[in-house]
């Protein structure tokens, strides 16, 4: 018998409200997970706010926002220990562990202004900090917030927080040492590269694991951060495993998460590809799947799809529009399966 897996980095915080299996994590031996990473979801929100939320969900965990609004209990909560609240009422296959989200906490503070990534007032930052002291209090398992402007809500712009001062972010850490509890999760700048195909990153890697040393110092907790290996610089990775090794022997408590595999697109015909948003494929969406294929296999359709405009879908910052952002930025080889094949 295996014992159970904890997964340290979820995104069920719509799911819980509909879903009391939690399938896939459930089913694949999971018994216990953890919710509110990348300094997204739904808790702090003011009372008729929610569209502000699942914006930020819908653009970067590509959730669709009409679960989000008929699936989630909204009004049964405003704060973040009515939410815990919320979530004990209910019953669930594992275990739930839930953070406090910046991008939730600065909308909720700062409303607008927290939304557009303005700088906090030393009014905003005290009122942050209270409202994290007080989610840990209730049980919050950690702070969690996002620094990369890849991550963007369906309108287009970097989540709130992305570019939150230092002495937010440290005020922050020192409101979790005031309570002794919780891990500061964060999503570095740089952390899938310099991104300069959306204007580019504002801080690099290494002045990332700078600040989170800070925060580990200031907080006094453990503070777990995602790391990759780049294409562009694939050794950088060892660097910040060999900074990582220093700080935490000089008394630091940072936390890379590895991922298992580099971040990648699975794409197809049906489901999100590089062709949805050409206006010649778009006169063929709507048809039966392979008599679409036949269709794009005809050497004149092949041609105008190539040769096509592409037409946004939406918001610009809905998954639908990624591909036009990202066309041309990798030079990398995918694979075609042979019944995708045109």
């Amino acid at each position: 018998m295996t014992p159970g897996y904890i997964d340290v980095h979820t995104h069920y915080d719509g799911q819980v409200c509909w879903d009391d299996q939690l399938d896939p994590s459930a089913s694949h031996g999971v018994t216990t997970v953890v919710m509110g990473n990348c300094g997204v979801g739904f808790a702090p929100v003011p009372r008729g706010g929610e569209h502000d939320l699942i914006g930020v969900m819908e653009g970067v965990e590509d959730i669709p926002g009409t679960a989000l609004y008929e699936g989630v209990d909204w009004g049964c909560w405003e704060t973040f220990p009515e939410y815990l609240d919320y979530l004990a009422s209910r019953h669930y296959a594992l275990d739930i562990a839930a953070q406090i989200p910046h991008a939730a906490l600065r909308n909720y503070v700062m409303g607008e202004r927290g939304r557009a990534n303005e700088p906090a007032t030393q009014s905003d930052m005290l009122t942050m900090a209270r409202l994290v002291e007080e989610a840990l209090a209730a049980g919050a398992a950690g702070v969690s917030t996002s620094r990369t402007i890849g991550h963007r809500g369906t309108d287009g712009f970097p989540i709130p927080g992305t570019f939150a001062q230092e002495e937010e972010v440290l005020l922050i850490a020192a409101a979790m040492n005031k309570s002794g509890k919780g891990t500061f999760e964060l999503i570095p700048a740089g952390t899938v590269g310099d991104l300069k195909v959306l204007g580019g990153e504002q801080t690099t890697l290494q002045d990332e694991v700078s600040l989170m040393q800070r925060v580990s110092q200031v907080s006094g907790r453990p503070v777990t951060f995602t790391l990759l290996q780049l294409h562009e610089s694939p050794s950088s990775w060892r660097e910040v495993l060999d900074r990582v090794t220093a700080i935490n022997g000089a008394g630091g408590r940072l936390f890379p998460q590895v991922a298992s595999r580099p971040i990648g697109l699975v794409t197809s015909l049906a489901t999100y590809h590089m062709f949805e948003r050409r206006e010649t494929y778009l006169k063929l969406a709507d048809l039966p799947f392979e008599q679409k294929l036949a269709e794009m296999r005809r050497p004149d359709v092949r041609a105008a799809i190539l040769g096509d405009r592409d037409i946004p879908s939406g918001a610009s910052g809905m998954m639908a529009n990624a591909h036009m952002i990202f066309r041309g930025s990798s030079k990398r080889l995918v694979r075609v399966e042979p019944a995708h094949q045109l």
